[in-house]
């Protein structure tokens, strides 16, 4: 099985349901939360827009570590911002992926703060989980949406909004 063509055709799979939902995100509502304890749109939005670069991170380093290199929020001002934000960092991450090998994918990477160790994961663990954030962040991103009265489009087939029922 090669693995580096399998995380690559999930990447654009990815892709196109990500760039989906962040291109209806409205400039005015970037500062909206629903709760809180949530994060703004303005915030989940860069994030699933950066998520992308773990599959950087797990080709080119062995570690993040926190307390070396502390997480810098990106300010988002426009819709456009965040998708040119996204596409370059979509880029970056494919980019360094095609540059990897499978071997590569077995060595292990860490994230942790300091001496406190958050997760140890394979290389290849570490794609699969930043894959799974853009997902599960993009579904939060979806329910903010809808709490705002705004469309959802399908992800894997038809959104509610696309189909009646």
């Amino acid at each position: 099985m090669d693995m580096i063509k399998t995380f690559l055709k999930e990447l654009e799979e990815e892709a196109v349901t990500t760039r989906k939902m962040l291109s209806i995100v409205p400039t005015d509502k970037l500062g909206w939360q629903p709760h809180p304890k949530s994060m703004t749109i303005e915030t989940l939005t860069a994030h699933i827009a950066e998520l992308p670069t773990w599959v950087t991170l797990a080709v080119t380093t062995d570690e993040l570590d926190f307390g070396k290199t502390p997480y810098e929020k990106k300010e988002i001002n426009s819709n456009e911002e965040l998708m040119a934000f996204f596409e370059a960092k979509l880029e970056d991450g494919r980019s360094h992926l095609r540059k990897a090998n499978e071997e590569l994918l077995s060595g292990e990477w860490i994230l942790r703060n300091g001496e406190q160790i958050y997760v140890k994961l394979s290389k290849a663990e570490l794609v699969r989980h930043a894959y799974s954030q853009i997902i599960h962040h993009r579904a939060q991103l979806g329910v903010f949406l809808r709490l705002l009265d705004i469309p959802i489009p399908g992800s894997y087939g038809p959104s509610a909004d696309e189909v009646n029922f």
